[in-house]
Protein backbone atom coordinates (compact mmCIF):
# COMPACT_ATOMS: atom_id res chain seq x y z
CA UNK A 1 0.00 0.00 0.00
CA UNK A 2 1.33 3.40 -0.93
CA UNK A 3 2.02 6.11 1.64
CA UNK A 4 -1.12 8.03 0.58
CA UNK A 5 -3.31 4.94 1.00
CA UNK A 6 -1.86 4.22 4.46
CA UNK A 7 -2.53 7.82 5.54
CA UNK A 8 -6.10 7.63 4.28
CA UNK A 9 -6.77 4.22 5.82
CA UNK A 10 -5.44 5.33 9.20
CA UNK A 11 -7.83 8.26 9.37
CA UNK A 12 -10.60 6.07 10.86
CA UNK A 13 -8.86 5.89 14.23
CA UNK A 14 -10.09 9.42 15.00
CA UNK A 15 -13.67 10.62 15.07
CA UNK A 16 -15.66 11.22 11.85
CA UNK A 17 -14.99 14.97 11.83
CA UNK A 18 -11.21 14.54 12.18
CA UNK A 19 -11.29 11.77 9.57
CA UNK A 20 -12.98 14.02 7.01
CA UNK A 21 -10.50 16.83 7.61
CA UNK A 22 -7.52 14.46 7.20
CA UNK A 23 -8.97 13.04 3.98
CA UNK A 24 -9.62 16.51 2.58
CA UNK A 25 -6.09 17.66 3.44
CA UNK A 26 -4.53 14.63 1.75
CA UNK A 27 -6.58 15.03 -1.40
CA UNK A 28 -5.99 18.80 -1.55
CA UNK A 29 -2.24 18.15 -1.39
CA UNK A 30 -2.36 15.53 -4.14
CA UNK A 31 -4.85 17.25 -6.45
CA UNK A 32 -2.48 19.97 -7.80
CA UNK A 33 -0.04 17.27 -9.00
CA UNK A 34 -2.75 15.47 -10.96
CA UNK A 35 -4.06 18.76 -12.34
CA UNK A 36 -0.55 19.75 -13.51
CA UNK A 37 -0.05 16.40 -15.20
CA UNK A 38 -3.38 16.69 -17.00
CA UNK A 39 -2.61 20.27 -18.04
CA UNK A 40 0.80 19.24 -19.37
CA UNK A 41 -0.77 16.49 -21.44
CA UNK A 42 -3.28 18.88 -22.97
CA UNK A 43 -0.91 21.83 -23.44
CA UNK A 44 -0.91 23.21 -26.95
CA UNK A 45 -3.93 21.14 -27.99
CA UNK A 46 -6.86 22.69 -26.07
CA UNK A 47 -7.87 26.35 -25.70
CA UNK A 48 -8.00 27.93 -22.26
CA UNK A 49 -11.43 27.27 -20.75
CA UNK A 50 -13.34 30.39 -19.85
CA UNK A 51 -15.94 29.98 -17.12
CA UNK A 52 -19.12 31.93 -17.86
CA UNK A 53 -21.11 33.41 -14.96
CA UNK A 54 -23.68 30.98 -13.58
CA UNK A 55 -26.61 33.25 -12.68
CA UNK A 56 -30.03 32.10 -11.49
CA UNK A 57 -32.65 34.64 -12.58
CA UNK A 58 -36.06 35.32 -11.04
CA UNK A 59 -38.74 37.25 -12.96
CA UNK A 60 -41.70 38.82 -11.15
CA UNK A 61 -44.69 40.26 -13.02
CA UNK A 62 -47.85 41.88 -11.65
CA UNK A 63 -51.05 42.47 -13.62
CA UNK A 64 -54.25 44.31 -12.71
CA UNK A 65 -57.52 43.52 -14.48
CA UNK A 66 -61.23 42.93 -13.83
CA UNK A 67 -62.02 40.29 -11.26
CA UNK A 68 -63.96 38.13 -13.70
CA UNK A 69 -61.03 38.21 -16.15
CA UNK A 70 -58.40 36.94 -13.73
CA UNK A 71 -59.19 33.22 -13.95
CA UNK A 72 -59.38 33.15 -17.79
CA UNK A 73 -56.07 35.03 -18.12
CA UNK A 74 -54.44 32.78 -15.56
CA UNK A 75 -55.56 29.71 -17.51
CA UNK A 76 -54.29 31.22 -20.77
CA UNK A 77 -50.88 31.82 -19.20
CA UNK A 78 -50.83 28.24 -17.91
CA UNK A 79 -51.85 26.90 -21.32
CA UNK A 80 -49.07 28.96 -22.93
CA UNK A 81 -46.57 27.33 -20.58
CA UNK A 82 -47.82 23.81 -21.24
CA UNK A 83 -47.77 24.42 -25.00
CA UNK A 84 -44.00 25.04 -24.80
CA UNK A 85 -43.39 21.55 -23.44
CA UNK A 86 -41.69 20.45 -20.18
CA UNK A 87 -38.24 21.08 -21.64
CA UNK A 88 -39.07 24.81 -21.93
CA UNK A 89 -41.73 25.60 -19.29
CA UNK A 90 -43.18 23.89 -16.24
CA UNK A 91 -46.02 24.92 -13.92
CA UNK A 92 -44.86 25.00 -10.30
CA UNK A 93 -47.80 26.59 -8.46
CA UNK A 94 -51.21 28.08 -9.33
CA UNK A 95 -53.59 29.79 -6.87
CA UNK A 96 -56.76 31.88 -6.85
CA UNK A 97 -58.52 33.72 -4.02
CA UNK A 98 -61.55 35.96 -3.52
CA UNK A 99 -63.04 35.17 -6.91
CA UNK A 100 -66.66 35.82 -5.79
CA UNK A 101 -66.42 39.54 -4.97
CA UNK A 102 -65.27 42.70 -6.68
CA UNK A 103 -61.76 42.25 -5.35
CA UNK A 104 -60.00 39.08 -6.43
CA UNK A 105 -56.48 37.86 -6.97
CA UNK A 106 -54.34 34.95 -7.98
CA UNK A 107 -50.79 33.81 -8.58
CA UNK A 108 -48.95 31.57 -10.99
CA UNK A 109 -45.38 30.31 -10.60
CA UNK A 110 -43.54 28.87 -13.60
CA UNK A 111 -40.11 27.44 -14.30
CA UNK A 112 -38.96 28.61 -17.73
CA UNK A 113 -35.79 27.82 -19.65
CA UNK A 114 -33.35 30.66 -18.99
CA UNK A 115 -32.81 31.36 -22.69
CA UNK A 116 -36.56 31.87 -23.21
CA UNK A 117 -37.53 33.58 -19.96
CA UNK A 118 -37.50 37.23 -21.13
CA UNK A 119 -39.34 36.50 -24.37
CA UNK A 120 -41.86 34.48 -22.39
CA UNK A 121 -42.44 37.46 -20.09
CA UNK A 122 -43.18 39.63 -23.13
CA UNK A 123 -45.82 37.13 -24.25
CA UNK A 124 -47.40 37.19 -20.79
CA UNK A 125 -47.70 40.98 -20.93
CA UNK A 126 -49.21 40.93 -24.41
CA UNK A 127 -51.83 38.39 -23.36
CA UNK A 128 -52.70 40.48 -20.28
CA UNK A 129 -53.18 43.60 -22.42
CA UNK A 130 -55.39 41.60 -24.77
CA UNK A 131 -57.61 40.72 -21.81
CA UNK A 132 -58.03 44.37 -20.82
CA UNK A 133 -55.42 44.27 -18.07
CA UNK A 134 -52.37 46.36 -17.35
CA UNK A 135 -48.91 45.53 -16.07
CA UNK A 136 -48.34 47.18 -12.71
CA UNK A 137 -44.98 45.69 -11.74
CA UNK A 138 -41.97 44.00 -13.31
CA UNK A 139 -38.83 42.86 -11.53
CA UNK A 140 -35.78 40.89 -12.64
CA UNK A 141 -33.32 39.67 -10.02
CA UNK A 142 -30.40 37.29 -10.23
CA UNK A 143 -28.08 35.35 -7.96
CA UNK A 144 -24.56 34.50 -9.10
CA UNK A 145 -23.95 30.83 -8.29
CA UNK A 146 -20.61 30.61 -10.09
CA UNK A 147 -18.41 30.32 -6.99
CA UNK A 148 -20.71 27.83 -5.28
CA UNK A 149 -20.87 25.66 -8.39
CA UNK A 150 -17.08 25.73 -8.87
CA UNK A 151 -16.47 24.95 -5.21
CA UNK A 152 -18.95 22.07 -5.27
CA UNK A 153 -17.44 20.64 -8.45
CA UNK A 154 -13.94 20.82 -6.90
CA UNK A 155 -15.17 19.10 -3.75
CA UNK A 156 -16.88 16.45 -5.87
CA UNK A 157 -13.68 15.76 -7.85
CA UNK A 158 -11.62 15.54 -4.67
CA UNK A 159 -14.03 13.11 -3.02
CA UNK A 160 -14.16 11.00 -6.20
CA UNK A 161 -10.35 10.69 -6.23
CA UNK A 162 -10.39 9.82 -2.54
CA UNK A 163 -13.01 7.13 -3.09
CA UNK A 164 -11.05 5.59 -5.98
CA UNK A 165 -7.90 5.37 -3.87
CA UNK A 166 -9.75 3.80 -0.97
CA UNK A 167 -11.29 1.26 -3.33
CA UNK A 168 -7.82 0.48 -4.64
CA UNK A 169 -6.73 -0.25 -1.07
CA UNK A 170 -9.64 -2.66 -0.63
CA UNK A 171 -9.02 -4.37 -3.98
CA UNK A 172 -5.31 -4.97 -3.36
CA UNK A 173 -6.04 -6.27 0.17
CA UNK A 174 -2.81 -4.78 1.45
CA UNK A 175 -2.55 -3.83 5.08
CA UNK A 176 -3.92 -5.11 8.33
CA UNK A 177 -7.52 -6.11 8.99
CA UNK A 178 -8.04 -2.90 10.95
CA UNK A 179 -6.81 -0.79 8.05
CA UNK A 180 -9.13 -2.58 5.63
CA UNK A 181 -12.13 -2.10 7.94
CA UNK A 182 -11.33 1.59 8.30
CA UNK A 183 -11.00 1.86 4.53
CA UNK A 184 -14.48 0.34 4.10
CA UNK A 185 -15.92 2.83 6.58
CA UNK A 186 -14.17 5.68 4.78
CA UNK A 187 -15.58 4.55 1.41
CA UNK A 188 -19.13 4.61 2.81
CA UNK A 189 -18.64 8.10 4.25
CA UNK A 190 -17.05 9.45 1.06
CA UNK A 191 -19.86 7.98 -1.07
CA UNK A 192 -22.37 9.83 1.13
CA UNK A 193 -20.46 13.09 0.65
CA UNK A 194 -20.33 12.50 -3.12
CA UNK A 195 -24.11 11.93 -3.29
CA UNK A 196 -24.72 15.10 -1.30
CA UNK A 197 -22.40 17.16 -3.49
CA UNK A 198 -24.01 15.79 -6.65
CA UNK A 199 -27.45 16.73 -5.30
CA UNK A 200 -26.34 20.28 -4.49
CA UNK A 201 -24.68 20.64 -7.88
CA UNK A 202 -27.75 19.39 -9.75
CA UNK A 203 -30.00 21.78 -7.81
CA UNK A 204 -27.81 24.82 -8.48
CA UNK A 205 -27.43 23.99 -12.16
CA UNK A 206 -31.21 23.54 -12.35
CA UNK A 207 -31.70 27.07 -10.97
CA UNK A 208 -29.32 28.39 -13.63
CA UNK A 209 -30.86 26.45 -16.50
CA UNK A 210 -34.47 27.30 -15.55
CA UNK A 211 -35.53 30.74 -14.36
CA UNK A 212 -38.43 31.16 -11.96
CA UNK A 213 -41.26 33.31 -13.29
CA UNK A 214 -43.75 34.53 -10.66
CA UNK A 215 -46.99 36.17 -11.82
CA UNK A 216 -49.53 37.90 -9.57
CA UNK A 217 -53.02 38.97 -10.58
CA UNK A 218 -55.18 41.56 -8.80
CA UNK A 219 -58.40 43.43 -9.48
CA UNK A 220 -59.63 46.93 -8.60
CA UNK A 221 -57.82 50.22 -8.76
CA UNK A 222 -56.16 51.73 -5.68
CA UNK A 223 -58.36 54.17 -3.76
CA UNK A 224 -57.52 57.77 -4.63
CA UNK A 225 -57.93 60.79 -2.41
CA UNK A 226 -60.42 63.62 -2.78
CA UNK A 227 -63.91 64.50 -1.66
CA UNK A 228 -65.59 61.41 -3.12
CA UNK A 229 -63.17 58.89 -1.63
CA UNK A 230 -64.86 58.74 1.81
CA UNK A 231 -68.28 58.58 0.10
CA UNK A 232 -67.19 55.62 -2.01
CA UNK A 233 -65.73 53.94 1.02
CA UNK A 234 -68.97 54.47 2.98
CA UNK A 235 -71.11 53.10 0.14
CA UNK A 236 -68.84 50.13 -0.22
CA UNK A 237 -69.13 49.39 3.50
CA UNK A 238 -72.96 49.53 3.61
CA UNK A 239 -73.37 45.85 2.79
CA UNK A 240 -70.83 44.94 5.44
CA UNK A 241 -72.58 47.09 8.07
CA UNK A 242 -75.98 45.58 7.21
CA UNK A 243 -74.48 42.14 7.44
CA UNK A 244 -73.10 42.89 10.90
CA UNK A 245 -76.51 44.21 12.05
CA UNK A 246 -78.37 41.17 10.74
CA UNK A 247 -75.80 38.87 12.32
CA UNK A 248 -76.26 40.68 15.65
CA UNK A 249 -80.04 40.36 15.44
CA UNK A 250 -79.74 36.64 14.72
CA UNK A 251 -77.43 36.23 17.70
CA UNK A 252 -79.82 38.15 19.97
CA UNK A 253 -82.76 36.09 18.72
CA UNK A 254 -80.85 32.89 19.35
CA UNK A 255 -80.24 33.97 22.94
CA UNK A 256 -83.61 35.69 23.57
CA UNK A 257 -85.93 32.94 22.33
CA UNK A 258 -84.86 30.26 24.83
CA UNK A 259 -84.75 32.81 27.67
CA UNK A 260 -88.20 34.15 26.69
CA UNK A 261 -89.63 30.64 26.57
CA UNK A 262 -88.26 29.87 30.03
CA UNK A 263 -89.65 33.15 31.39
CA UNK A 264 -93.09 32.53 29.87
CA UNK A 265 -93.20 29.03 31.35
CA UNK A 266 -92.25 30.44 34.77
CA UNK A 267 -94.92 33.16 34.56
CA UNK A 268 -97.54 30.60 33.50
CA UNK A 269 -96.59 28.34 36.41
CA UNK A 270 -96.93 31.22 38.87
CA UNK A 271 -100.35 32.16 37.47
CA UNK A 272 -101.55 28.60 37.76
CA UNK A 273 -100.35 28.36 41.34
CA UNK A 274 -102.07 31.63 42.24
CA UNK A 275 -105.34 30.45 40.69
CA UNK A 276 -105.07 27.14 42.47
CA UNK A 277 -104.48 28.87 45.78
CA UNK A 278 -107.36 31.27 45.18
CA UNK A 279 -109.63 28.34 44.31
CA UNK A 280 -108.51 26.48 47.42
CA UNK A 281 -109.15 29.52 49.64
CA UNK A 282 -112.60 30.00 48.14
CA UNK A 283 -113.44 26.35 48.67
CA UNK A 284 -112.34 26.51 52.32
CA UNK A 285 -114.38 29.67 52.94
CA UNK A 286 -117.46 28.06 51.41
CA UNK A 287 -117.04 24.96 53.58
CA UNK A 288 -116.69 27.02 56.73
CA UNK A 289 -119.87 29.01 56.03
CA UNK A 290 -121.87 25.84 55.36
CA UNK A 291 -120.74 24.32 58.62
CA UNK A 292 -121.59 27.41 60.61
CA UNK A 293 -125.07 27.46 59.12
Amino acid sequence: MTGMALALAGCGAADDGAQSETMAASIDAAAPTADRAESAADAGTSPIAVSLPQIAYVYDYGFRLASDAIAPLQMRHADLCEAQGPSICRIIDMRQHGMEGDYAGGSLTLSVAASRARAFGTQLSQMAEGSGGEQISSTISGEDLSKRIVDTEARLRARTVLRDRLLEVLQTRRGTVRELVEAERSVAQVNEEIDQAQSWLAEMKGHVAFSRVSITYSSGAPVSGGFTAPVRAALASISGILGVIVAGLITLATIALPLGLIGWLGWLTVRLLMRWRAASSAAKSHSSSVISD
